[in-house]
């Protein structure tokens, strides 16, 4: 009996104990509310805060149940149960996840309680955020940076602008240094093509270029900056058409140029885009239910080039929207974003299914977001193949640098 209490008392001293859980509002990179999560343990207090988007899939989980000082609240009462808690490792956090419902306090919430949980751990363990997930990641993500911006993210310029919501550039050189260079010098080209051709606006939410220019013009941008880096190593481009944000129901309502096409249009009319531009990315290319078109492209264009085909709003980084996509090939590629789905449990789930059936996984940040790293050691800790962070601006150049220091320490 005695020897059980020692062991229980020196166990006290090499496990977690979370003494105290708080929280407070933060204003994200739009200057809107969201949250901010604060551990305190023997070892110090440990944050995270949540990001939030502005184009929210349909089928995501609530970023919060309530205003965000309601979830605060609810998660500051929930402070002496979590402290009852011990973690040891990430799987533990499915007792967190017993008490802390993301259905009651919002997936923003969730994700941050649970990003500062492991800070805190990483910590106590003298390990890096990356290695509380997976000690033996090894490879590198490829960077998906937004150059031009167009619809719900983007104001117009001169009355107009893309439909698509993102132009995209995708360096794939062997390390992640020269990715980043190539991706910030094709953002500067960019720029200047387009002020050349008095098209260039202001950078959108996410500090993607505004412009005037419909999306085939837009495409010729980058196509163009594509050939201009061909020597200085590999670049794909690519979309995300959010096609959501214009279908009206029954057709795609396209303002630059205006027309309105039907399902069997747009799905023509993508695959026309993929083989013109040699697109080696498209994203939500048809509306967020519409799993059998996402099928139908990926099947047409595997008979021709590797795209990917991938789904964003379709899935919504929820596990049973994954599922389906699975079931009717919709994709082979999807987009994870932590906080849209708030469980970092339910996040390995949706990456470890994705590499069973050979799907790529992309780590996606949002457009409002936060100064916290932690995507960038939850994409090489789950060893996502690409991570989605834009390419200019303090809250995604955070993300960037710091896969960049952990490259640095290999």
């Amino acid at each position: 009996m005695i020897k059980g209490k020692f062991i229980k008392y020196i166990l006290s001293f090499i496990l977690m104990r979370i003494k105290e859980v708080n929280a407070r509002v933060v204003l994200d990179s739009r200057k809107e509310e969201t949250i901010e999560v604060l551990i305190k343990t023997n070892s110090g207090i440990f944050s995270a805060s949540s990001p939030s988007g502005k184009s929210k899939g349909k089928f995501e989980t609530p970023a919060f149940v309530g205003s965000v000082e309601e979830c605060i609240n609810k998660i500051v009462n929930l402070s002496s149960k979590i402290s009852e808690i011990e973690i040891n490792e990430f799987k533990d956090l499915v007792e967190i996840e017993k008490i802390a419902d993301k259905n009651v306090i919002g997936a923003n919430s969730l994700f941050a309680l649970e990003t500062a949980i492991l800070k805190a751990l990483s910590l106590e363990q003298g390990k890096e955020l990356w290695q509380i997930i997976n000690e033996k990641s090894s490879k590198f993500p490829f960077p998906v940076g937004n150059c031009i911006g167009g619809g719900l993210h983007t104001r117009t310029f001169n009355f107009l602008k893309p439909d698509f919501q993102e132009f995209l550039i995708i360096p794939k050189t062997r390390n992640f240094f020269d990715n980043v260079f190539l991706m910030n010098k094709a953002w500067e080209l960019i720029g200047k093509r387009l002020k050349l051709r008095r098209a260039l606006g202001e950078l959108n939410d996410e500090n993607a270029f505004g412009t005037s220019l419909g999306n085939e013009e837009a495409l010729g941008v980058l196509d163009k900056t594509r050939e201009e880096l061909s020597d200085e190593g590999k670049v794909d481009i690519g979309i995300d058409a959010a096609s959501s944000s214009f279908f009206t129901g029954l057709l795609y309502n396209y303002k630059n140029p205006i027309r309105k096409i039907g399902k069997d249009e747009q799905l023509a009319y993508m695959k026309s885009l993929i083989q013109k531009y040699r697109l080696g990315y498209v994203e939500d290319a048809f509306y967020e239910e519409d799993f059998l078109s996402f099928a139908e492209l990926r099947k047409e264009i595997a008979k021709e080039r590797a795209c990917l085909i991938v789904g964003d709003d379709l899935t919504a980084s929820q596990i049973a929207r994954f599922r389906q996509a699975l079931l009717k090939r919709s994709v082979n590629a999807i987009i994870v974003k932590p906080n849209q789905n708030g469980s970092l449990i339910e996040v390995k789930k949706i990456i470890d299914a994705a590499r069973k059936y050979e799907v790529a996984t992309i780590m996606s940040h949002r457009s409002g977001e936060t100064l916290d790293y932690s995507l960038a050691d939850f994409a090489f800790g789950f060893q996502a193949d690409f991570i989605k962070t834009g390419i200019k601006g303090r809250e995604r150049e955070i993300k960037l640098n710091r896969l960049l220091e952990i490259e640095k320490s290999f």
